[in-house]
């Protein structure tokens, strides 16, 4: 075993290996950007090295060298599938934790990858590729709907689903250009449509001796945007018969490339005739890699540095058992509400599910016989940007059963709060408890179909604007304990004979709400709701540190944070964020946020990607004026209505806030 192992990653990856190294006695090495030197990844590892950027090979192979590391590990994303970056470690004589390039190169190239497993016996979908076919022509030919992906990525990025030939130009541009950006490769391939597919992968495993298993499958079938968000082990689909024909498969398309090291076959299958069908190899450890881990009980970070430690796997195919079943929900910066735009902000505070113990083989699990684990890479105070992939922290749950594993995730989510920006936690909430989900009737398309079930309903809870009501009228009391103050010099709304109402106008959401308070919150108050009587109400502090509101004898408990003039309140797994107005304040800047005086923000933190409009240009109601992208996703902003482009500050390539000013369209003067 590796004495020291530098990781050439960030966030949740990082901290996540570094739990092994740790275990093993393997000093962990850290990298990091100027941005992320006060990251957790950082403060978790015993070394950190600051580079450029995590993407500067030459930087990471000087850090390796410089601490003494033996080996690289490179999580996911960034140089993990880098052929180039492999070999380099290899010149410097550094181990890659990870493939052979080789293996790399065969999968990294979809095109490539379906020709060589074709070759193998393994089934793959129709379609059509580039430079042999017209990507068009193709579509027509193998029949709408189609997939057009990038031939060199991953991950869901660049992927189009086109449904008619007069969309094809567009989604052929859109692929094409995101595939450029990301991967530095314009090819193209185009395939398909599963109807109602399901999304199943087969994890392999593989040493330097020849020896190939698999681990079992993950349903990975809840999707938005291509990307998964909710995966389980075992699939509620398959059953012995299925499992054991697909493993088999994606053993020989490792066996194909001469793989070595952990990776992923990643099938389409069908729904009701279960066949599958070849969709891709990834050539790293998956992000849900933990729901594996947790029915086999194995730990495959391990398993990855032994293999590449020279070692053979310690166990054949037959001894690879499944045991109970584990679901997984990815914590993202997104809002769901606003079809899953990324967010960004401070992490004002931070609550996690309590871990218990790694699931023990002899006992079953945990206290109540489930195991909860969340891999994060977040810490408070820290920053979460448009730099990076939204993806937060991942939760994870084991149960003996199906519905035991579901029920625990909720139940997890549910202590799970991030103050300081939106998530998508509510909306996972949700969604492992639908209907559908819960009956494991799944496929790629059922996000999308019940998307209106999962996001909230109405605006923003009574209690919750009462909670923040009270919280910025106990800023005008006197601090509990303190000396009595005269009456006459508190500003909390006492006159002769009483106390009087104090109206707190709170925006949240674009949306003003009025919130009356009467007395003192710690002593005993009075709120009243928009649309509600006046009801007694009263604040305090709860052992944790949070909040205890207590509204007509029903106590609810919130995390809180402030940010100025807003404050952050979370429970249940969901998180509101209350700005107070001061008296004569109009707040109505959602308004000019949404574009309603000619003003056209940014709906999410990013980049200008394209800008397809001047200064000058008349323009049309719903018009693309520019493409920002953020985290994997393109948002093309339009004009809010029909008018002239009087303004036009940014260009191509610069960074932008969410709710900075893109152009300012003045409505009604087109053809003037």
């Amino acid at each position: 075993m590796f004495d020291a192992v530098l990781i050439a990653n960030r966030g949740e990856i990082a901290v996540r290996v570094t739990r092994t190294l740790r275990r093993l006695g393997v000093r962990a090495i850290a990298v990091h950007t100027a941005a992320d030197a006060g990251a957790r990844h950082v403060a978790e590892a015993d070394t950190a090295v600051a580079v450029p950027g995590y993407l500067d090979i030459e930087a990471v192979i000087a850090a390796a060298l410089a601490t003494g590391a033996r080996a690289v590990h490179p999580g996911y994303g960034f140089l993990a599938e880098n052929a180039a970056f492999a070999r380099r470690c290899a010149e410097a004589g550094l181990v890659f934790v990870g493939p052979p390039p080789e293996a790399i190169e065969a999968m990294g190239d979809k095109i490539r990858a379906k020709a060589t497993v074709s070759a193998a016996g393994v089934p793959v979908v129709p379609g059509g590729a580039e430079p042999h076919d017209d990507l068009a022509e193709a579509a027509l030919r193998v029949g709408l709907p189609a997939l057009i992906k990038p031939s060199a990525g991953g991950g869901g990025k660049g992927m189009v689903l086109v449904r008619t030939a007069a969309e094809l130009p567009g989604a052929i541009e859109s692929a094409r250009r995101t595939a450029l950006a990301a991967f530095g490769d314009g090819t193209l391939l185009i395939e398909r449509f599963v109807a109602g597919p399901r999304h199943i992968e087969i994890q392999v495993l593989a040493d330097g001796h020849g020896n190939v298993v698999h681990l079992g499958e993950r349903e990975c079938s809840l999707q938005r945007r291509h990307q998964k968000i909710v995966e389980e082990a075992p699939s509620p689909l398959l059953d012995a018969g299925a499992r054991a024909r697909m493993g088999a498969a994606a053993v020989e398309a490792a066996r194909s490339v001469g793989y070595a090291g952990a990776g992923t076959v990643e099938f389409i299958v069908h729904g009701e005739t279960r066949e599958h069908y070849f969709m891709e190899m990834n050539t790293r450890l998956q992000v849900e890699h933990p729901v594996t881990e947790m029915v086999t009980g194995l730990d495959l970070v391990e398993l990855q540095l032994r293999i590449a430690a020279g070692e053979p796997l310690p166990f054949t195919q037959d001894e690879v058992r499944l045991t109970g079943h584990a679901a997984e929900a990815r914590v993202y910066a997104e809002d769901p509400s606003r079809d899953f735009l990324p967010t960004g902000g401070r992490v004002l505070a931070l609550t996690t599910p309590p871990e218990t113990p790694p699931r023990d083989a002899a006992t079953g699990g945990g206290a109540g016989g489930t195991v909860v684990r969340v891999d994060s890479g977040l810490a408070a105070g820290g920053v979460v940007s448009s730099a990076y992939d939204p993806m937060l922290a991942k939760v994870v749950v084991w149960a003996p059963d199906r519905e035991g594993a579901l029920r625990g995730l909720d139940r997890a989510l549910g202590e799970t709060g991030i103050l300081g920006l939106t998530t998508n936690v509510p909306f996972l909430r949700r969604l492992v408890t639908h209907p559908a989900v819960l009956a494991g009737d799944l496929d790629t398309g059922l996000v999308e179909r019940v998307l209106p079930e999962l996001l909230p309903a109405g605006g923003v809870p009574a209690d919750v604007l009462a909670a923040a009501a009270l919280v910025f009228h106990d800023g005008l009391s006197p601090a509990p304990g303190a000396d009595a103050a005269d009456p006459w010099d508190v500003a909390d709304g006492w006159r002769v004979g009483g106390h009087a109402w104090t109206t707190w106008r709170l925006e949240a959401r674009g949306e003003v709400h009025e919130v009356g308070v009467r007395g003192l919150p710690r002593a005993g108050a009075e709120v009243r709701t928009p649309g509600a009587d006046p009801l007694p109400a009263r604040l305090a502090g709860d052992a944790g540190g949070g909040l205890a509101v207590t509204v007509a004898g029903v106590t609810r408990r919130f995390t809180a944070a402030r940010d100025g003039d807003t404050l952050w309140l979370g429970g249940d797994g969901a998180a509101w964020a209350l700005t107070r107005h001061l008296l004569g304040d109009p707040g109505d800047r959602a308004g000019a946020a949404l574009g309603g005086d000619g003003v056209v923000r940014s709906p999410m933190p990013g980049t200008v990607l394209v800008v397809k409009a001047a200064v000058g240009d008349e323009v049309a109601e719903g018009q693309p004026l520019l493409i920002v992208e953020a985290m994997k996703m393109e948002h093309t902003v339009t004009a809010p209505a029909a008018g002239v482009v009087a303004e036009l500050p940014v260009r191509a390539g610069q960074s932008v806030d969410m709710d900075a000013v893109l152009a300012v369209v003045r409505a009604g003067e087109a053809g003037a």
